[in-house]
């Protein structure tokens, strides 16, 4: 009997749990449909979102090895045709209610409160690495560097696979490379687009294969905030209880992409390959990632990694 009331009580938890995130109800709502007292439901939330970052983390989200890292260059090369790439990084604003006394801290130039979950993505719109909790006011290229994502990318320490050569190609091999916008600086692993000044048709046919892998995280974080809609309006909670509900959502996100046999892959043939670009948001990018993305457009360029339609697509981007 007593088993029987706690899996009862479990039930009920991860039930309660479901209907916050994935409606995005408030705690008043809640209360009314629940009758529980708001501080227990906030009590629930917060303590079930860290149970569930806990121990599902390393099943769903684990470190990434070597392999891995290959096996998330094959899914890219299969699905956007971009080599040696481990990853698509993007930044996406939750909006969260104001804290007080943090001034103008989490106040974002979208004009609204937030914290930023970093992310990096794989070709099955799977989150690989994420960074919670840095304030809306800061840019992406910021938030990264100062990430415990970017430090180990900067000292090599993500057991990154060793370069080798861009497929078909007879020169010298490329390293592994992550895909990001022009918020991001550019570094040796981690590309972004040529800016809009003076493009010619090499420059944009480069931009144009970087936005076709990139665009996996935006659609990453566009199945995220459709299924829990908890993301579709703010987080009435303060930063450090909003990001275990964002944790969480993490978590499970990826845990249905896994489990689930339904298949988002439409979202990808509906995203578009427009790129905007603002140079204000980063500074000068280094003389070997320079190098590193002209190996990589020349090599979009050339017999071995043109594709059929890259002319007629980025002529009719212009």
């Amino acid at each position: 009997m007593i088993l029987i009331i706690n899996v009862i009580i479990v039930i009920t938890i991860f039930f309660f749990l479901h209907r916050f995130l994935a409606t995005g109800n408030s705690f008043a709502s809640l209360h009314y449909e629940f009758l529980l007292g708001i501080s227990t439901i906030s009590g629930i939330v917060c303590h079930t979102c860290k149970v569930i970052w806990q121990h599902l983390r390393e099943a769903v989200m684990p470190t990434p090895k070597a392999e891995d890292w290959l096996r998330i260059a094959e899914g890219f090369f299969k699905s956007a045709q971009f080599p040696n790439c481990i990853g698509a990084l993007d930044g996406k604003h939750i909006r969260v209610k104001k804290p007080p006394h943090s001034g103008s801290r989490y106040f974002n130039y979208k004009q609204y409160y937030s914290v930023v979950l970093m992310a990096l993505a794989d070709s099955n719109y799977r989150f690989v690495i994420v960074d919670i909790g840095a304030y809306g006011s800061s840019s992406d290229s910021r938030i990264f560097s100062a990430s415990r994502m970017g430090e180990r990318l900067r000292q090599n320490q993500l057991a990154l696979p060793e370069p080798r050569r861009l497929p078909g190609s007879a020169g010298p091999p490329a390293p592994f490379v992550i895909v990001a916008d022009e918020g991001f600086a550019l570094s040796p692993h981690l590309m972004r687009p040529f800016p809009r000044r003076d493009l010619d048709d090499r420059k944009r046919i480069f931009n144009y294969r970087l936005t076709r892998a990139r665009r996996y995280v935006e659609c990453a974080f566009g199945i995220l905030s459709s299924k829990w809609r908890v993301f579709q309006s703010s987080i009435q909670m303060n930063p450090d209880n909003a990001m275990l509900v964002i944790q969480a959502c993490v978590i499970l996100h990826n845990f249905t992409r896994i489990h689930d046999a339904t298949s988002d892959a439409d979202i990808d043939q509906n995203m578009t390959s427009t790129v905007i670009f603002d140079q204000s948001r980063t500074g000068r990018p280094g003389t070997a990632g320079l190098a590193i993305r002209e190996v990589y457009a020349d090599y979009f360029c050339s017999t071995e990694g043109a594709l059929p339609w890259q002319m007629d697509a980025i002529r009719g981007s212009r």
